[in-house]
């Protein structure tokens, strides 16, 4: 028995819940097919779920097909909750990307590809909706195979009924032969690709393959379960118990649950995990029911209870954490209590945090009030529904302002100094820009002569347990590779923490060098914007963009035909959140709610109104005490602060970066 672990992702509509009600069904794990829009859905238990109609939270299914044993996960197709997608990919041996045939290539599907590319997940992909009027098989795979990758191949072909393909034809094994080397070798000495050959090419993300059909009339569907089972290959887990967390839930009667991906070894109850931390029990679920199990196997998925300080992305045992997220909030709101006490706000705020981590909950004591970070408006409804439902809070939520980034524009050498009475550490950093978007990145190119490893590990760790603030308005510094370059420390004098001051010091005097030369530079989101407007109302359209100071591709404008009397112009471009975030209001009612504007986060850039900005904010980042710029050196006994412009003349080692 084959058993591997599969995720279905999808841009929302595409029809990915109601694949897997069809998966589900047509291998006897459910007698009546569910609908979403009915809210009688399998996988969409959650009762905000059914309300909605959408799938907000993802859920484990259970599917047996001959001798394939396929445990699924179906994840929120919402861009919003594009987080809540992000944790599960860390944990699949494959993805299933549902793309409808009505719609296509869209810019959240774009969105996804780069996050199945980021976790290497290999990746089937299923063209929905092929019954509906206009679906075209091959204009659909030439624009898949256009811009997400030329190593698509059709594997079936739509006939409109439910018949089981699983043959390729000739055709289509040169079309695989031509996505690797060794492949069309195969083919040429063989006539033929074996079927392991084609295993490989999908394990290692060179070849995926398409299936067509329709998940509402089961057409295709078993096709792509005996795809499936035929061109999967289980993952080899590791002898030594290892797991990975890819969600926190909890339960209605406030259990904590911890929902686990075995890699390797074997998991049981009563096991130790975490510190004093052990499984009371284990539960496989299947929808909104579960069995109990005294243990789970390699490559099984559960959820366990007992962990208290678990959290998404977090290795047990052999496994390593997962590296940051890709998908990051870009809004933050404030919390308005209307009333309902603002501890329990916060508490309540505490646990929704503990599910997604990527709400930032903050507490400003000094002006008493809450902060969270979201994606965009359907997920903050979603979040205060959340606390009147489970928590019997009703509150509000001010207006939502950007998160800003800064970055830095050129190279630099930080230097910290700590050095109060019997402590001693200093610690000089290259810190050089780095791609857009690539966030923070820390090296050490410092000669073991000059600091042990015991220190270099320790500057190493002190920079990544912080976050780091620019220096412009105190926003969070991103897209900057630093180096450790050089440092001293002292036999005598040198003490745990020393290194952890020095370090964070080198940062901070660093970029107040960079800001006095006029190299720091604020960053702001962007969107992806897709606008569909009436061809009458492109000039309108047009105007708002540039007004915005968005960013029009017009190379791929394009017009349909919708309706007898409307011709339908589509924009695309690129402009700021904070510009085009309440701009969706704006187009349905210029164009009678037959527009659309669809969004999509495409990353940060250099921000649009910077002076402004940095002036409103009015940081000032000397006066920063958690983030301090300058050093603290000693004479006669004594510590005395120097400021950071003095540092590098007063530095022990030499200030060594410009002479390179």
């Amino acid at each position: 028995m084959k058993e591997i672990v599969a995720g279905i992702v999808a841009h929302v509509d595409a029809g990915k819940t109601t694949l897997s009600e069809a998966m589900l069904y047509q291998t006897g794990a459910l007698r009546k097919l569910g609908r979403v829009d009915n809210g009688d859905a399998f996988l969409d238990p959650d009762a905000l779920e059914k309300k909605r109609g959408i799938t907000i939270f993802s859920h484990q299914a259970s599917v047996q097909f001959n001798d394939l044993k396929l445990t699924l996960l179906d994840t929120p197709g919402h861009v919003d909750f594009a987080a809540q997608t992000e944790q599960v990919l860390s944990v699949l041996d494959y993805a299933i990307l549902v793309i409808s045939a009505t719609d296509g290539i869209q810019g959240y599907t774009r969105t996804l590809w780069d996050l199945l590319a980021h976790y290497q997940v290999p990746t089937f992909i299923f063209v929905n909706k092929m019954d509906a009027a206009g679906a075209d098989q091959q204009q659909v795979l030439t624009q898949v195979q256009k811009e997400l990758t030329a190593n698509c191949v059709a594997f079936n072909a739509y006939s409109g009924n439910d018949d089981l393909t699983t043959e390729i034809s000739a055709a289509n094994y040169e079309e695989i032969g031509l996505c690797d080397e060794a492949a069309l070798d195969e083919l040429m000495r063989t006539g033929a690709i074996s079927d392991e050959t084609v295993q490989i090419l999908i394990r290692q993300r060179k070849l995926f393959p398409v299936y067509f059909g329709s998940a509402l009339k089961l057409h295709g569907v078993e096709t792509l379960l005996a795809g499936l089972e035929r061109w999967s290959k289980a993952a080899t887990p590791t002898t030594d118990f290892a797991a990975r967390v890819f969600k926190i839930s909890h339960t209605d009667k406030d259990e904590r649950l911890t929902w686990v991906r075995v890699l390797g070894g074997v998991m049981h109850t009563k096991d130790v995990l975490l510190a004093e931390q052990k499984v009371n029990a284990i539960r496989i679920y299947n929808g909104a029911k579960f069995t109990t199990a005294s243990e789970i196997q390699a490559g099984g998925v559960a959820a366990v209870t007992g962990l208290t300080t678990s959290y998404p992305g977090q290795g047990l045992g052999a496994a390593t954490n997962n590296t940051p997220p890709m998908i990051q909030p870009v809004l933050n709101y404030a919390l308005d209590p209307q009333g309902e006490e603002i501890q329990a706000c916060l508490a309540a705020l505490r646990q929704l945090e503990d599910e997604d981590p990527q709400l930032h909950v903050t507490w400003l004591k000094n002006i008493q009030e809450l902060h969270v970070q979201i994606m965009g408006q359907v997920q903050l409804e979603i979040l205060q529904q959340l606390l009147a439902d489970r928590y019997h809070l009703m509150v509000g939520f001010g207006k939502g302002h950007v998160l800003y980034k800064e970055t830095i524009t050129a190279a630099v050498e930080g230097v910290g100094h700590f050095e109060p009475l019997r402590h001693y550490s200093e610690v000089h950093l290259l810190m050089t820009p780095a791609p857009a978007n690539s966030g923070l990145t820390f090296a050490s190119d410092c000669s073991l002569e000059m600091l042990g490893r015991n220190w270099q590990h320790q500057i190493l760790t002190s920079l990544q347990a912080k976050e780091h603030l620019g220096v412009l308005i105190g926003a969070p510094i991103t897209d900057m590779k630093v180096t450790l370059i050089s440092g001293r420390a002292s036999i005598v004098h040198t003490v745990g923490g020393d290194f952890r001051e020095a370090t964070w010091r080198a940062v901070r005097q660093g970029l107040m060098m960079l800001k006095a030369t006029n190299h720091c530079q604020l960053l702001e989101p962007w969107y992806r914007f897709r606008l569909t407007v009436d061809q009458n109302q492109v000039g309108r359209a047009m105007n708002d963009i540039q007004r915005m100071h968005g960013e029009l591709d017009m190379s791929t404008s394009e017009t349909t035909n919708t309706t007898p009397t409307a011709l339908m112009t589509t924009l695309t471009g690129t402009a700021p959140v904070e510009q085009m975030q309440a701009y969706a209001q704006d187009v349905q009612a210029y164009t009678h709610g037959l527009g659309q504007l669809e969004c999509v986060v495409a990353g940060y850039r250099p921000c649009h109104n910077a002076a402004a900005i940095v002036a409103a904010t009015q940081y000032d980042p000397v006066t920063d005490l958690d983030n301090v710029p300058g050093s603290v050196f000693c004479a006669h006994g004594a510590g005395y602060l120097v400021q950071w412009d003095q540092v590098p003349q007063t530095a022990h080692v030499p200030y060594t970066y410009s002479h390179k």
